[in-house]
């Protein structure tokens, strides 16, 4: 019986799987506004019953493909972290996988980023659905932070996951509207932004520049209450 209720299990796993997939292309095709369930279901070869089983929106959907890049992103960052120590080299090539794995995903982002980006939007980064993936991102920001042999002020150091995530949703912003031939430009944004963002890190526990360090941050939980 435990070898039945396993296969199941990756039955369900596997159809789970194929309505993502489906989804993502049909949204690519289509936009977002234009997919049905219905659409998504029939393209899957599932019933409709069967699809919001797995499902109950396309909204859930949307946050599936989240947690999917995010895992995908994760495991294309195993490399470069191994072998980094250097923040600057660590930050970069985390920045750079991620635009390389989410290439395929270019066209529907550009379709589908209006949505997220509306205030209150259950598809937002900043929303409270988003919270699982958007924790997952700031844990990896976390390890680019915490495996870097770098000097950083110890408060900004416990802040800068968060900051670091907060460039990223800036590289994200740019990378929808680039529409340079593979990305090129967003490859450009990063090798010119990492290196500047190392240099305030690093200047970040040098005396002088201490209590300029403790404002930003000051602003920046102030902003966040």
């Amino acid at each position: 019986m435990a070898n039945v209720g396993a296969a199941r299990g990756r039955g369900g796993e596997t159809t789970r799987e194929l309505i993502v997939e489906t989804a993502l292309r049909l949204f690519r095709e289509r936009g977002f506004e234009a997919t049905t369930m219905r659409a998504i279901a029939a393209e899957a070869g599932v019933s409709v019953g069967n699809a919001y089983y797995y499902f109950s929106s396309k909204e859930q959907l949307v946050q599936a493909y989240y947690d999917q890049a995010q895992a995908e992103h994760e495991e294309a960052c195993r490399e470069v972290l191994q072998a980094e120590r250097a923040l600057a080299a660590r930050l970069r090539g985390v920045l750079r996988a991620w635009v390389r794995i989410s290439e395929p995903y270019h066209p529907f982002a550009v379709k589908f980023f209006k949505h997220a980006a509306e205030p209150g939007n259950p598809l937002s980064p900043f929303s409270r659905e988003s919270a699982p993936a958007r924790e997952a991102a700031i844990a990896l920001y976390r390890e680019v932070v915490e495996g870097s042999d770098d000097r950083i002020d110890a408060e900004l150091r416990r802040e800068l996951p968060e900051l670091l995530w907060l460039l990223w949703m800036g590289v994200v912003l740019f990378w929808v509207h680039d529409d340079s031939p593979g990305c090129e430009r967003t490859y450009r944004l990063i090798d010119r932004v990492v290196p500047i963002v190392d240099r305030l890190v690093g200047l970040s526990h040098l005396p002088g520049l201490r209590g300029v360090t403790r404002d930003l941050l000051g602003v920046i939980k102030e902003l966040r209450s």
